[in-house]
């Protein structure tokens, strides 16, 4: 048995027909061909497969496609400017916060997530914050960088 789904992927509504049990990973890497969203451990633990759901971050690997019926959905390919590089994205380059780039997006859009409820977090916070992220190249230490300097772009930009 099939089911439709009929979601708002980077801002471009999808209508599908899959089979119920697709994950929301697997819908958007395999159907619409969104390979920035990772799929890392399946479990829900790597945070490699964040993606933005109803303006929330989710692990995509622990929804079901058919549950993001009517949702909007952002991934990495949404997150970035089509001219630039988002200010969190320009940090990491700056401050070579990346290595493989496997965890990369999710790390992204979890720091989205994290400057958006706390503009200005502090170091035990951001750990915090992108504590369901997990980096096995990095150290973290240039990561926390980055996003104590994006945290500051994205300040001055509000004002």
């Amino acid at each position: 048995m099939e089911s439709s789904v009929h979601l708002t992927v980077n801002g471009t509504m999808c209508a599908a027909t899959i089979d119920p049990r697709t994950l929301l990973v697997d819908f958007l890497r395999n159907q619409l061909g969104l390979t920035g969203t990772h799929l890392g451990c399946a479990t829900g633990n790597c945070g490699a497969c964040t993606v933005i759901f109803n303006g929330l971050t989710v692990k995509s690997c622990t929804v079901l496609a058919v549950d993001a019926d009517g949702a909007a959905v952002t991934t990495i390919e949404g997150f970035t400017p089509a001219e630039s590089l988002h200010p969190i994205q320009q940090a990491f380059v700056n401050h070579h916060a990346l290595q493989c780039g496997f965890c990369t997006p999710g790390m992204i859009l979890s720091i989205h997530q994290l400057l958006s409820e706390n503009p200005s977090p502090s170091e035990k916070e951001i750990r915090r914050g992108i504590a369901g992220n997990l980096c096995r190249c990095t150290g973290y230490q240039n990561i926390i960088k980055a996003v104590q300097e994006a945290a500051g772009i994205l300040k001055k930009a509000e004002t």
